[in-house]
């Protein structure tokens, strides 16, 4: 049986470097307002949140990155040149793959730009 075969395929993968974005994104603030509300205080030191937020960031982009890699594999599975545009389960496999690869560098660059928080705040304000 084909690798593309339309049967076993799944929109899943497509949505998974957003949810690491969106979890990445509810971790870092929950994690940050709790911190500051109710463990230090106004004006307390943000360290220990930020390690949270540090840990948090590298593990929303490992998980990116292999949703990536494997939407990568996807879009360059065969030998076809773009665009992806011809009504075969191989192309619909490839634009699949595309979309998955796009929207985990976006989701990429979404859990980086959380991700700063450690490095321009240093207590809670």
């Amino acid at each position: 049986m084909s690798e593309t075969a339309e049967k076993d395929q799944s929109l899943w993968l497509l949505t998974a470097s957003p949810t690491f974005w969106a979890a990445h994104f509810l971790l870092c603030y929950i994690t940050a307002a709790i911190w500051c509300a109710k463990v230090v205080g106004l004006g307390g030191s943000l360290a220990s949140a930020r390690v949270a937020i540090a840990v948090y960031t590298v593990l929303a982009l490992a998980g990116i990155g292999i949703v990536g890699r494997v939407g990568y594999r996807r879009h360059s599975h065969g030998n076809a040149t773009l665009p992806h545009d011809d009504d075969t389960p191989e192309d619909r496999h490839r634009f699949l793959g595309f979309a998955t690869l796009l929207l985990s560098a976006l989701s990429a660059v979404a859990v980086i730009y959380a991700g700063l928080v450690i490095f321009f705040f240093r207590s809670c304000y």
